[in-house]
């Protein structure tokens, strides 16, 4: 169960740690944001704290340098725990956001109205990045793989680079008999979820297992913490393989070719902001809930369905005026032009179309002090 009391407890002890961090200077970005503080017009101060996505870990960095050259006297923190350990610090209080590659459930929303009011938690889309299948076979850096191979591979029902699956989707290609090392996570991910979910809409009778933060047992491989962890594992192992966001993917390893339709495509940040262009509204939620509804059989040309939505989850409304303008401002920050290619440029990520954009800015401008 995702939102186990032990889990919660934890999160509360990780994100008092991180409340008591503090940056090692003042101007961490060098000698521009000592410059822009001095001329800054902000009167914008205070902190504010997140949790989560590992995945988000790049475009946060990128995220919280760009908003301190903006508003100097502000300072965001944000701890890399995992996409659950994020929802369940927001849940529990601890965080004043959450960073997560997986919206909210259904008891995760009603749990919500507890610490944010009620009209709960909003899920707001913020990074969309591929997920990429990387592989550490020496002199191959591409190849093609249909997303039955993927399932049978991560199964360990395929457990050899040059079994006739790969082959025959691999002519020309010389595939060693090295034996297959899958790597998944060990910690509760949305980019488990996501890359599962992939699996099981994308080949069900491969993948019958239902979509799930958490690694399924008894499938054997290795596991590792986050998404650092797991291409570590990988990029030390031959033969290995896993899933893992792009952002944190160098060119020492290679990486899959998705067959879909009749064609194999890269990955790529415009493949995966063409898929995300073919999502729908999650039915049910509130006004200004942006869960997204990813459509992995997707044929569209060059489209990339291996892919994450990473959210923003705010609370709908904060007890403390000051923490909503703070929080607030952040996540308009995110969404703009400027925040969304200052991730591209740190992650790899693919830009927030511009009809989604604008409809999470008006979920962010919507936040509200509690009575």
């Amino acid at each position: 169960m995702r939102s186990s009391r032990s889990l919660r407890a934890l999160a509360v002890a990780a994100a008092a740690a991180l409340a008591l961090s503090a940056c090692g200077s003042d101007y961490p970005l060098g000698e521009e944001q000592r410059k822009a503080a001095e001329n800054s017009t902000s009167k914008l101060e205070g902190i504010i704290s997140g949790s989560g996505s590992t995945a988000q870990g790049p475009a946060m960095d990128a995220w919280i340098g760009g908003f301190r050259v903006l508003h100097p006297k502000v300072q965001v923190q944000y701890s890399p725990d995992g996409s659950g350990a994020g929802r369940n610090a927001l849940l529990a209080g601890a965080v004043q956001f959450a960073g997560s590659d997986a919206y909210l459930q259904d008891e995760e929303l009603e749990e919500a109205r507890k610490v944010c009011g009620p009209d709960g938690a909003l899920d707001i889309p913020a990074y969309i990045s591929p997920i990429a299948v990387a592989f550490n076979l020496p002199g191959i850096d591409t190849l093609n793989l249909d997303a039955a191979t993927i399932a049978k591979i991560f199964r360990g029902e395929i457990d050899a680079w040059n079994d006739p699956a790969i082959a025959g989707q691999n002519p020309g290609v010389q595939l060693p008999a090295t034996r297959i090392t899958a790597v998944s996570r060990a910690d509760d991910s949305g980019t488990t979820e996501n890359f599962t979910e992939y699996l099981h809409e994308a080949a069900p009778e491969a993948w019958p297992t239902d979509p799930s933060g958490s690694w399924p047992g008894g499938l054997g491989g290795e596991n590792a913490q986050g998404s650092a962890g797991v291409i570590s594992t990988v990029t030390r192992t031959e033969g290995a393989v896993a899933y893992s966001d792009d952002s944190v993917v160098d060119e020492s390893l290679g990486t899959v070719n998705l067959k879909v339709g009749e064609e194999y495509v890269p990955i790529s940040a415009e493949g995966a902001a063409i898929a995300v262009e073919q999502s729908t509204r999650v039915p049910g939620r509130g006004e200004h809930d942006i869960a997204l509804h990813l459509d992995r059989t997707t044929t569209a040309p060059g489209a990339y369905p291996l892919i994450l939505v990473s959210y923003q989850i705010f609370c709908s409304g904060y007890e403390d005026a000051d923490t909503v303008e703070l929080v607030k401002t952040f996540g308009q920050y995110v969404i703009s032009d400027e925040g969304q290619q200052a991730s591209a440029d740190a992650a790899k990520s693919a830009p927030i179309p511009p009809t989604l954009a604008e409809d999470a800015r008006a979920s962010i401008e919507s936040i509200t002090t509690l009575p």
